[in-house]
């Protein structure tokens, strides 16, 4: 297989009616009113924010915007409105500061210089307003993860991840970028640099260390069951660096999954315990 970004087109007018199929039957599934989602003015949330809206109508679906102090960025959420009024998205915003500040003071052992918990504290308590207002709306929370960063681990395990749908999670950050722009996102918003905003100047690709278009390629490689000297020969790369990818990817399958349990009856819930929405 050669490892071209050719490798990484899509038809992405079946993509956009899949996804938005995908999105409107489940919400009809539920029968819930509509979506709420985190708007952060990246392309990840942008694409699902238009996706939703053009699934289920933009007066349904209701974007929250969730700044706090220190990465406050109003560029953000200027590209946040851009959108949701592009698409007719209701806002809401959050200064989920005040939240925060609470925890770190009741935590005992809080540390404000281990960034990474502290950032992790963030991302959890951004999807608890997310769910706060899924229940008092009744609607789903719809998630905006990606493969690319789902495959390495790139999240906090039940925080930005947590969702009750994840439609782009099957596409990687590369193909986000051109549905994004396929849908109308302006182009500027499309490519800007991936961030969690977990802490000030934080950037995707300089904690992953590798560009996504090289990062997709690899990805997409050992999906398709390549060898790691396979794939650094077709992208002329080190085969050590498709390896510390490949290890990535494998020790953060934990991230991924649902909570292990010992299986002692019949069925299991989780393993092979597994009903659909329509059973019963």
């Amino acid at each position: 297989m050669k490892l071209t970004p050719a490798v990484l087109d899509m038809d992405l007018n079946d993509v956009e009616k899949r996804l938005t199929r995908f999105i409107r039957q489940y919400v009809e599934s539920t029968e819930t009113t509509g979506i709420v989602l985190g708007l952060s003015g990246g392309v990840d949330s942008n694409t699902i924010a238009a996706l939703s809206a053009l699934a289920i109508g933009g007066e349904r679906v209701l974007g929250l915007i969730l700044p706090e102090k220190e990465t406050y960025n109003p560029k953000d959420i200027e590209d946040a409105k851009l959108v949701a009024k592009k698409f007719g998205i209701k806002t809401q915003i959050c200064d989920i500061t005040p939240a925060l500040e609470g925890f770190y003071r009741s935590i005992p052992s809080f540390d404000s210089n281990d960034k990474l918990c502290k950032g992790n504290i963030k991302a959890r308590s951004r999807m608890i307003y997310l769910y706060y207002h899924a229940n008092r709306f009744n609607k789903i929370v719809c998630g905006s993860s990606d493969k690319s960063e789902s495959m390495m681990g790139y999240f906090t395990k039940w925080g930005d991840v947590a969702a009750d749908i994840s439609p782009i999670m099957d596409l990687y950050k590369t193909q986000v970028r051109k549905l994004a722009e396929h849908l109308g996102i302006p182009k500027e918003l499309a490519t800007k640099p991936a961030t969690p905003a977990l802490w000030p100047e934080q950037s995707a690709e300089g904690e992953l260390g590798i560009k996504y278009e090289v990062l997709d390629l690899i990805l997409f490689g050992l999906e398709h069951f390549m060898k790691s000297q396979e794939i650094a020969e077709e992208l002329s790369l080190e085969t050590a660096q498709v390896e510390k990818v490949k290890a990535r990817w494998l020790a953060a399958e934990h991230k991924r999954r649902m909570p292990l349990t010992a299986k002692l009856e019949y069925r299991t819930v989780g393993a092979d315990f597994r009903l659909p929405r329509s059973t019963y």
